[in-house]
């Protein structure tokens, strides 16, 4: 059903150049409020140039922009600017003001009270995971990448802006940095009502992050669409191309349970942290725990013997004990004997506190295994038909006994009927 809202911004025929080299040529498209576009493509394709069109750090050649159907260009772009946040890749922090004084910089332009201001940077950096005691006093410099780029976008959103722009902005990170902060990105509660233009030229990043994705080649659209009607609906060889090396990759990212098992209701299960190899289903446990008893049996068996360092040993004592009845244990010819015997019992005793330990850690297993059960069983995931195929993976692959109605090899078995069902539909 097509969507009624009126755009909150509308781009049409657009065009930029630089010299004689045009860097956007002919470009339109609405975005609706609360919709995050993703600008993609290969390097130098003019995203973002385009981006820059839309607060109007660069000036068209041609075409309009429209923001809530106001001409940006009728806008003084100071005030336009003041309504829209901006994320750059090199976040642009100012290195002499601090981390709270960097998040207040246009709150305080456009006269926010004082006391408003230090409440909206509160919220921002316990939002962003920065606790406001520990960084709101610090510099750029003292921060990680990771916490610079959190510093730069709680900046963007600190005025409380409809529309935020995005260039690039875990672009520096490195690939696991990156990752974890993509996923609060896309978590945030801040964003989930904004309206969102972000550049980039990761396609993993594009299809995790965007509603739709404006695909560009030299200046110019390719296609306009979801992630899904861009993988599976390609508008011609170019973005069949563009997305080939990580067609697979993409498209569990893309299908979800409900594409894959279309007529099966999916239901939640536990999910904990990997299994480790000894553990196994509850029955199979159990039967190792009874192989476990007879050994300590076998154990107080050896104790018992140890009243004798060895068997080398045992004999002499068999002699002693034979002799004890008749002396009593306390003639002379017997006690040097007895004196040898004594001191080599504290070798003796020694073994004991060794023996004690390692039946302590022999029973430690059940100790360790039993938190690990209830970590499990703390920790759920709801699986719905909205869950990826990636997700669910991640899911069955990372738990032990689970409640899934399906297995691994069922999943995977109906992911490729899924996309034969999608391969047909594309070639009808």
């Amino acid at each position: 059903m097509p969507d009624s809202r009126p755009p909150v911004i509308r781009a049409t025929h657009l065009r930029k150049a630089f010299g004689e080299h045009a860097v956007v040529r002919d470009v339109s498209f609405e975005l609706r409020a609360g919709e995050t576009l993703v600008l993609l493509g290969p390097s130098g394709c003019g995203k973002t140039t385009l981006l820059k069109l839309l607060n109007r750090l660069i000036e068209p050649d041609g075409g309009t922009i429209e923001i809530n159907g106001q001409d940006v260009l009728a806008q003084r772009p100071e005030v336009l600017r003041r309504g829209i946040g901006y994320v750059i890749q090199q976040v642009g922090l100012l290195p002499h003001y601090t981390v709270a004084e960097n998040i207040a910089v246009v709150p305080r332009l456009l006269g926010h009270a004082p006391a408003a201001i230090a409440a909206r940077t509160t919220a921002l950096l316990t939002r962003l995971h920065l606790p406001p005691a520990r960084y709101a006093g610090q510099y750029p410099h003292q921060l990680s990448g990771g916490q610079q780029q959190r510093v730069g976008l709680a900046r963007a959103l600190a005025a409380d802006p409809p529309i935020v722009l995005l260039d690039e902005p875990f672009g520096a990170l490195d690939p696991l940095t990156r990752a974890s902060i993509r996923r609060e990105f896309r978590e945030l509660e801040e964003l989930r009502s904004k309206t969102v233009v972000l550049v980039t030229h990761d396609v993993t990043e594009a299809f995790e992050l965007a509603d739709r994705i404006l695909l560009l080649d030299a200046g110019q659209v390719q296609q306009l669409g979801t992630p899904r009607e861009l993988l599976f609906r390609p508008a011609n060889d170019f973005v069949r191309r563009f997305f080939a090396a990580e067609r697979l990759a993409l498209q569990l990212r893309t299908l979800t349970l409900g594409d894959v098992f279309p007529a099966q209701e999916v239901f939640g299960f536990e999910i904990g942290p990997p299994k480790p190899d000894f553990e196994g289903p509850k029955p199979e446990f159990e039967l190792k725990r009874t192989e476990i008893e007879p050994m300590n049996v076998e154990i107080e068996q050896k104790r018992t013997d140890f009243g004798g360092p060895t068997l080398e040993f045992e004999p002499k004592r068999t002699e002693i004990e034979q002799k004890r009845p008749e002396i009593g244990g306390s003639t002379l010819e017997i006690e040097p004997k007895r004196t040898e015997i004594e001191q080599e019992r504290p070798e003796i005793e020694v073994s004991k506190p060794e023996f004690e330990p390692k039946r302590t850690e022999f029973e430690g297993p059940t100790l360790e295994f039993e938190p690990k059960r209830t970590e499990i069983e703390g920790r759920t995931l709801d699986l719905t038909t909205a869950t990826t195929v990636h997700d669910a993976l991640e899911a069955l692959t990372g738990v032990g006994p689970t409640a899934a109605r399906f297995t691994l090899a069922q999943l995977m078995a109906a992911f490729g009927e899924a996309l034969q069902r999608e391969e047909d539909a594309w070639k009808r």
